[in-house]
């Protein structure tokens, strides 16, 4: 697994969590920005996807469990655009609320990902 976009996506998801708290505190919907910046993050995880695949193909991570591997990688590409079409649907600070989630969510998941694949349980 490339630690490189990992902290890419960990990076990023936590900036998005952050803006989308202050736009929650000052009690908007989800704005443009906020919406581009989670489709950016949505093309960073199947980025990442796209390369845990790849090495798992390739024959690394040998002793990694690989459902749960895919099952954290499939629920990490859903949580962006699940995110944004509930913010969509609540165009209250409860909409940009649940961006905050969302983010947090992709950052502990990314985390969780690179410590299944050192082999850490």
């Amino acid at each position: 697994m490339n630690t490189t976009v990992a902290t890419i996506v960990i990076t990023g998801s936590l900036l998005l969590a952050l803006a989308s708290l202050v736009t929650a505190i000052r009690d908007r919907a989800m704005g443009m920005v906020l919406l581009v910046g989670f489709v950016l993050l949505e093309v960073a995880v199947l980025a990442q996807a796209g390369i845990v695949i790849a090495a798992v193909a390739g024959g690394e991570g040998a002793d990694v469990s690989k459902g749960t591997l895919f099952g954290y990688l499939g629920g990490q590409a859903v949580i962006p655009p699940a995110g944004v079409f509930l913010a969509l649907a609540e165009r209250s600070r409860w909409g940009s609320a649940i961006l905050v989630v969302a983010g947090f969510a992709i950052a502990v998941m990314t985390a969780r990902l690179l410590q299944i694949w050192q082999g850490v349980a």
